[in-house]
């Protein structure tokens, strides 16, 4: 046999090289650390260890932490009363200079700043078109699902007519004072029927009562993880041609986000997914405030 032959025969008996190990995708563990304050060079190291190329450990944790210091810094500007994802403060302040917004929703927009849990009352420039579509849709029964201290449902209720007529359902009852006091100023306390308890069991009861198809239009900024669940029993409340609105479908920027993966983020997620597949309405999501989406119901349920 000749050297060169002999070489050949003696490489094909040598054991072939074994494949680069698999690279798992990140556990929820390993998620949960990402989201954890300085678990960031734990995360890349255990990564790196599973044999993750370095680049893509780089890119990764470059990604969360950006959308995740973007949230953060969404969820403070709308603690300050400017809730507008993405618009820098003074272009925010801007748009709020160009927004008609009445002066007792002023005095109690100023009023809810300073309460915990602010950051979540929708801002002037959303419940101006609020207001707007409950005027065009010529609107005199409406459901607010999720009153915080009123100011959505107070501009709701300025923009009906006297004989309106507004289901305004939350259960906490300290900021429910809030809103009876400032509904009682604007005078329009006689338009607003308050349901102090849970908002399921304020739709259902609504239903068995025989309202049916009787709203013309639906505002929800309540509990995310109930978000599917609310948008079906709205869709029996309200008629064919009224107007179902779903507030926080943007959730701050993390619904972005592919390593976050909390219940709420998960569940508006799941709902934005849900409804763009939906075809018993037509839908627009509006980046207003911390997005909202506009849903039409084209059918009978």
């Amino acid at each position: 046999m000749s050297p060169r032959l002999a070489a050949a025969a003696a490489a094909s008996a040598l054991p072939l090289p074994l494949p680069p190990p698999a690279v798992a995708a990140p556990s929820r563990t390993l998620r949960a650390l990402v989201l954890s304050p300085g678990a960031a060079a734990a995360v890349s190291s255990t990564l790196l260890r599973r044999g993750a190329p370095a680049c893509l450990v780089r890119r990764l944790c470059s990604s969360h932490h950006s959308s995740a210091a973007a949230a953060a810094t969404a969820v403070e500007e709308a603690r300050r009363g400017r809730k507008q994802l993405g618009m820098t403060p003074p272009l925010y302040d801007y748009l709020l200079a160009n927004v008609r917004e009445h002066p007792i929703l002023r005095e109690l927009r100023e009023e809810t700043a300073a309460m915990r849990g602010s950051q979540m009352q929708v801002s002037p420039a959303q419940a101006q078109l609020l207001a707007m579509l409950v005027q065009i849709l010529g609107a005199r029964r409406c459901i607010e699902v999720g009153v915080l201290t009123g100011y959505s449902s107070l501009a709701v209720a300025l923009a009906l007519p006297e004989s309106g007529h507004l289901v305004a359902c939350e259960r906490d009852e300290r900021c429910l004072e809030v809103a009876k006091k400032y509904y009682q100023r604007a005078g329009v306390a006689q338009k607003i029927d308050v349901k102090h308890a849970l908002a399921l069991d304020s739709l259902r009861s609504l239903i068995d009562c025989g309202e049916a198809s009787s709203y013309d239009f639906a505002f929800v900024d309540a509990d995310k993880r109930m978000y599917e669940e609310y948008f079906e029993l709205l869709l029996k409340l309200v008629r064919v041609g009224g107007l179902i609105v779903m507030d926080n479908v943007l959730w701050y920027g993390r619904v972005a986000d592919p390593l976050v993966d909390d219940p709420k983020t998960i569940s508006i997620r799941n709902f934005n997914k849900k409804v763009l597949e939906d075809k018993r309405v037509d839908i627009s999501m509006v980046p207003i405030g911390d997005g909202m989406t506009i849903c039409r119901k084209l059918v009978d349920t």
